[in-house]
């Protein structure tokens, strides 16, 4: 870091900052005097007689900044860290100094950028609060309009709110024990780790570098975009990657849905909705999507009948504003509960803590404002209900339940005549919608080509759009697949279950006559092999999306194996079977081949083997053996052909004639792991995060599934920074002798044009 006088922009004024001394281009941290510049060059830095730091100009007649230390230092010295921190202390009292000990420090006093080890909040002894406030614009560091920090009321949870003016524009939910609960992407990486204290002494939120390999990373308050940004340093190509900002979409914004309204993001764009037993404020302007007057109670609350009231759960939220609420930290969930329903004024309530079965108490009183829907990260919320309302949710429940229930019924009775042919084991209830074949093949525009989307190893896909305008893919299962009823009800009954963020959703399905159909979101961007095996394509993956996309398959993984309501192994995890959805989430898809297991069990055999060559584990294609750690075979293969670009069936090296596998380990051993990046990530990608995901990679590809790491470890190593054990030989690890090799026909040069089952089947296996 450097300290010094620096004229921002275009400005001719002068200021004393602090700046990276590494970054060629100028980023200034820490200003002193913002709002008084020096107007030439006569600026000067002293220590006064009473030992505090003064910044002097016009010889010495002006003073335009100065630090107020607590107590008078006999030998006062001003030193700036490594951290950017700059630091008065007194000399005369010990070698060593502890931030306890300074007099004063930068750190207390930001500007518009916060630091690793730079506390967000407030010191209640000192009165202090710390808090960022944004640059008016480039050329005036002077506070703007825009902050950042810690508001709260007396016996309120604490929240972070930036704010325009004395107007509030985001806020960041209460923390709940891992993170603000508005704030779902804040979770362990592998860049920095995180704190936050709140106790008599000090409020703050504070980040601090977790690797050994200096970076610079920092979050700022810019005036412009009115965000707050999170950077890191890519020394390779000598700029600030954004890491991370908020707000990132409308929900975000304060109040966006009004009062009791709640936000959730469709296909990229803010609805709002009324909390169960609220209606529109104005029903007019409502139906105009103008949200602002949120909404109202369809029935009173009444103190009378307080007792007779109940709660209903609300559930994936970012909890309302806390201005209105009252914290106790010692009650549990039910007494919770009890104390709100004896107050009628209290609306809700909910834990404070949701670490381990949750702890503490917070209630809500009046409004409930600012809250959005986060269906996989949010939170539960307990939402009171007056008995009158209830009973009215109550009997339309019942009615919606047994329309619903005839409908099924009627459907469920016509498509199973006409699936009798198929069915003679008896009656399979798929608990999903059935689609009539009219209906799908007006969709698909009866299965024009133009509506293809590609070639899966069980038949073709379409695009489809049912008639209010939903956007849908369909998979028609030819004759020749391999996949009979049983394959397809097996997919259907197990996906149907499945609820995660990062596996596609199945909407329904259809058996008519010889047809077998599968309906499910449809995902803009198609699979992953689309793109990373495709010389174009694949420069739009960047490096933070492909981290993002092997991040997202773990977790759906992880649900898959340990997470769901069933223990499922996939069996066939690849790029062509992970799509994408416009924001390039991942999502896992085709349980055709999946398997169902009970209880404790983890791992089976079959004399069927199912999946596809160079994604199966050692043990399942030699000896039908597979288990959860054969899917953890499969993901592995998968993180390094997302970091290569390359596929692992057919790839081998001009150099060493190994096939993928075989050249990781190679250039492993050598400490070449660098080589294996995909050139297109030169300039995007995160060097440390990378060589972490191939060493999690190699973990995962080892010969012997006892040694590879479960998926719940794999998530962890992702997201921490922690050592991880050396990796053993592969599996799979081939070598092609020299003059076998053929680069015209070898697949790393020669890209397939379809998602290809490739199977052995020796038996057939009863289900």
């Amino acid at each position: 870091m450097v300290l010094g006088f620096f004229s921002p922009g275009n400005s001719k004024n002068r200021y004393l900052g602090i700046w990276y001394k590494k970054v060629p281009v100028q980023t200034v941290v820490w200003v002193a005097n913002r709002c008084n510049p020096i107007h030439d060059l006569s600026g000067l830095l002293t220590i006064n007689s009473t030992g505090n730091v003064e910044l002097l100009y016009r010889n010495k007649s002006s003073v335009v900044w100065s630090t107020r230390s607590f107590k008078e230092p006999k030998k006062p010295i001003l030193v700036l860290l490594d951290t950017g921190n700059l630091v008065l202390n007194d000399n005369s009292t010990s070698s060593t100094t502890t931030p306890e000990s300074y007099l004063w420090q930068s750190f207390d006093y930001p500007s518009d950028t916060l630091l690793p080890g730079m506390k967000l909040g407030w010191n209640f002894q000192a009165g202090l609060k710390r808090s960022l406030s944004a640059w008016k614009n480039l050329n005036d560091p002077c506070p703007g309009n825009f902050s950042y920090g810690f508001e709260f009321e007396h016996q309120a949870s604490p929240e972070v709110y930036m704010m325009k003016g004395t107007a509030k524009y985001y806020r960041s939910g209460p923390w709940n024990g891992l993170r603000f609960s508005g704030v779902p992407e804040l979770i362990a990486n592998p860049v920095y780790d995180f704190q936050y204290v709140y106790d008599d002494r000090e409020l703050y939120y504070m980040y601090n570098l977790m690797i050994e390999r200096e970076v610079l990373t920092r979050i700022v308050l810019n005036e412009t975009s009115s965000l707050r940004q999170r950077y890191v340093w890519l020394e390779g190509n000598h700029t600030w990657r954004r890491f991370s900002s908020a707000p990132m979409t409308d929900c975000d914004k304060y109040g966006f849905c009004g009062a009791n309204g709640s936000c959730v993001m469709r296909k990229n764009v803010p609805t709002c909705h009324c909390l169960k037993g609220f209606k529109p404020s104005n029903q007019e302007k409502w139906d105009s999507s103008d949200w602002s007057g949120g909404c109202v109670r369809k029935t009173p609350l009444s103190c009378q009948d307080k007792d007779k009231d109940e709660f209903i759960i609300v559930g994936g939220l970012k909890l309302p504003e806390t201005t209105h609420s009252l914290v106790n930290r010692s009650l549990n969930l039910m007494e919770c509960r009890a104390k709100c329903l004896r107050n009628c004024s209290c609306v809700a309530y909910s834990n404070l803590d949701i670490r381990g079965q949750g702890s503490g108490c917070i209630m809500w009183f009046g409004d409930l404002l600012d809250i959005r829907e986060f269906p996989s990260n949010g939170q539960n919320l307990y939402l009171r209900i007056s008995a009158s309302e209830l009973a009215v949710i109550g009997s339309v429940s019942v009615m919606l339940l047994f329309v619903c229930y005839c409908m099924y019924r009627r459907r469920c009775s016509k498509a199973a005549r006409e699936r009798k042919q198929y069915n003679t084991e008896g009656k399979d209830d798929l608990e999903l919608p059935l689609f009539d074949l009219a209906t799908i093949a007006t969709a698909t525009e009866n299965f024009a080509d133009d509506n293809k989307l590609g070639q899966g190893g069980f038949g073709p896909v379409y695009k489809g759009i049912l008639k209010d305008g939903q956007e849908i893919a369909v998979k028609r299962l030819s004759r020749s697949s391999g996949q009979g009823l049983n394959e397809f009800k097996n997919e259907v009954i197990l996906i149907a279950k499945l609820q995660h963020r990062n596996l596609v959703r199945l909407l329904g399905c259809c058996i008519q006559g010889e047809e077998k159909l599968l309906l499910y979101e449809y995902m803009p961007n198609r699979s992953l092999n689309f793109f990373i095996f495709d010389e174009t394509r694949k420069k739009l993956l960047d490096w933070p999306k492909r981290f993002k996309i092997i991040c997202g398959i773990a977790r759906g993984l992880l649900y898959l194996h340990q997470d769901s309501r069933l223990r499922i192994i996939h069996r066939d995890l690849k790029a062509g079977n992970v799509l994408l959805d416009n924001e390039m989430n991942p999502k896992i898809s085709d349980f055709g081949m999946a398997k169902l297991f009970g209880g404790n069990q983890t791992e089976g055999n079959t004399t069927r083997v199912v999946g596809t060559y160079g994604y199966m584990a050692p043990e399942y294609a030699s000896d039908g053996l597979f288990s959860v750690k054969s899917d953890v075979f499969s993901f592995g293969i998968l993180v390094l052909e997302i970091i290569s670009g390359k596929k692992n069936r057919g790839f081998f090296h001009r150099d060493d004639s190994l096939n993928l596998t075989g050249h990781v380990w190679r250039l492993w051993n050598e400490g070449n792991s660098l080589e294996l990046i995909d050139e297109c990530l030169a300039e995007s990608c995160y060097e440390p995060e990378v060589l972490r995901c191939i060493h999690i990679g190699l973990l995962c590809i080892q010969q012997c599934p006892e040694d590879r790491p479960c998926m719940a470890s794999v998530v962890v190593m992702f997201g921490s920074q922690s050592s991880l054990d050396p990796p053993k030989q592969p599996g799979f690890f081939i070598q092609k002798e020299p003059l076998e090799f053929d680069a015209v026909n070898s697949s790393s040069y020669k890209q397939e044009s379809s998602s290809k089952n490739e199977v052995t089947i020796t038996l057939l296996e009863a289900r």
